[in-house]
């Protein structure tokens, strides 16, 4: 008889239910209300559910240890070195570049489409905070010189980044998600990008209505905003957008887009063949390049030796280093995030959990939609959303005969909804894009988010009924 086993027949379905919504609790009272981190709120949720559950103080303690370690032995490596890519793109200028060449490829007068598409790509590898920042002041020169509203641009671009970094691979939520779900990465991150490309056309539509309805133009200095009504005639063509980025020295473009397009491409070639089940040295060798970690290291080299080349080794560090600060609490989140899932999975929680929701009647695909939507409500972090769903929902992916990857696409549509004051890139957009207002602060981040998070999961509903 298995661990599982043994307890579930010690403790009631009930007392195992109420372990987890007490660890829950836990969870929301410690961050939300006291100065307690989110890691050691997710340990001391862990160590409720598994006590309160049924399971020994020992067996508690080693489930933590355990589920902890082996989190981030599959997903550590991976956000380490997608950080680092993303680093050397961000002082490079490689990000810049990118934006510029959507920009000409897109052609004029889309500029909300381009940034959108910049955001996307760039999300890949950078933070989505980071990546506005980064791409604010290309926003502001666009609006300036196309008479279009920053708010609309800067929306499109915000956009753009948030999907990416919330569905697509290596950054540190869908990663931890693909590993929990134990989803092959190059499959998570190809039906990432099926399920947001309509939902980013859609979101971009809507940031460019916004646009008309709260138009701003930085002032010339760009210290301000000024706010007016909309008229057609303000908007115009920009002629002298090269000229601008060729005196700015940028890498070339091929270059600037490699380190993040050769891994892709690596992985999802190790995935087609896997899945083709091909054989031989070829399909070896895919295999090898295309594991994520080697593809990653690949495309570190690309950006070191290539888009580096005019930096100083100490100039490199530092860009990697100021990187790695922001990224080691989220690699403690993580572990903190696997050891609660492995003590409900050990306590049996996972099967009652199932259980319960067969009686219940809700549809299995939409409950870690409902999980991550409500983790981000209360502690608005997309990625502490990711995690602690697709903790909760892994166990009953089995019992519920659920579709592991769909499943990981309702757990990143849910954690993508309802950015609001608790968000910090809700404040990161308002700040930097001049709106002070509680109603346009709604009407531009937070309604973005709703309509990016219902469309992708009527995406998933729609395949659900096909798979």
């Amino acid at each position: 008889m298995s661990a599982a086993a043994s307890v579930a027949s010690a403790a009631s379905t009930s007392q195992m239910l109420i372990g987890l919504a007490t660890g829950i609790a836990v969870l929301l009272i410690l961050a939300m209300k006291t100065r307690i981190h989110v890691f050691v709120a997710l340990i001391l949720a862990a160590l409720v559910t598994g006590l309160i559950g049924g399971l020994p103080f020992d067996s508690v303690i080693g489930s933590i240890t355990k589920g902890f370690g082996s989190t981030l032995g599959s997903t550590g490596i991976i956000i380490g070195l997608g950080v680092f890519v993303g680093a050397v793109l961000e002082r490079s200028g490689a990000a810049e570049q990118m934006a510029f060449s959507i920009i000409k490829w897109i052609g004029k007068a889309k500029e909300e489409w381009a940034l959108a598409i910049t955001g996307y790509l760039v999300a890949i590898p950078v933070f989505a905070d980071s990546g506005l920042i980064i791409l604010t002041p290309l926003a502001r020169s666009l609006s300036r010189m196309t008479g279009k509203s920053v708010v609309g641009l800067g929306l499109a671009l915000a956009t753009g980044l948030q999907l990416a970094h919330v569905f697509i691979p290596p950054t540190p939520g869908p990663l931890a998600v693909a590993g929990i779900l134990e989803i092959d990465m190059g499959m998570m991150i190809l039906w990432g990008i099926i399920m947001t490309v309509p939902t980013l056309i859609l979101c971009t539509l809507y940031a460019k209505w916004l646009g008309k309805k709260i138009y701003m133009i930085p002032n010339e200095d760009g210290t301000d905003f000024e706010r007016k009504d909309f008229k057609a005639e303000y908007i115009k063509s920009i002629d002298n957008l090269e000229q601008i980025y060729k005196d700015k020295n940028l890498p070339g473009a091929w270059l600037s887009f490699a380190p993040i397009l050769i891994p892709l491409v690596l992985i999802l070639g190790n995935t087609t063949v896997s899945f083709l089940e091909m054989e031989g040295t070829f399909a070896d060798l895919i295999k090898m390049l295309g594991h994520p970690v080697i593809a990653l290291i690949i495309g570190l080299l690309i950006a070191l030796y290539g888009l580096a080349r005019g930096l100083s080794k100490e100039e490199v560090n530092k860009a990697i280093d100021d990187g790695a600060k922001s990224t080691g609490m989220i690699l403690f989140i993580t572990g903190a995030g696997g050891a609660l899932g492995y003590v409900v999975r050990d306590a049996g929680i996972g099967n009652a959990l199932g259980e319960a929701v067969l009686n219940i009647g809700i549809p299995g695909i939409l409950i870690p939609f409902v999980i991550a939507a409500l983790m981000r409500i209360a502690l608005g972090s997309a990625t502490v959303a990711l995690i602690t769903a697709a903790t909760l929902t892994a166990p009953l992916v089995p019992q519920l005969g659920l579709n592991p990857t769909l499943v990981a696409m309702s757990t990143c549509a849910g954690a993508v909804s309802f950015s609001y004051f608790n968000d910090s890139g809700f404040w990161v957009f308002n700040g930097l894009y001049g709106l002070k207002e509680v109603k346009d602060q709604f009407m531009a981040k937070t309604m973005v988010s709703f309509v990016g998070s219902f469309a992708t999961l009527a995406t998933v509903l729609i395949f659900d009924i096909f798979m």
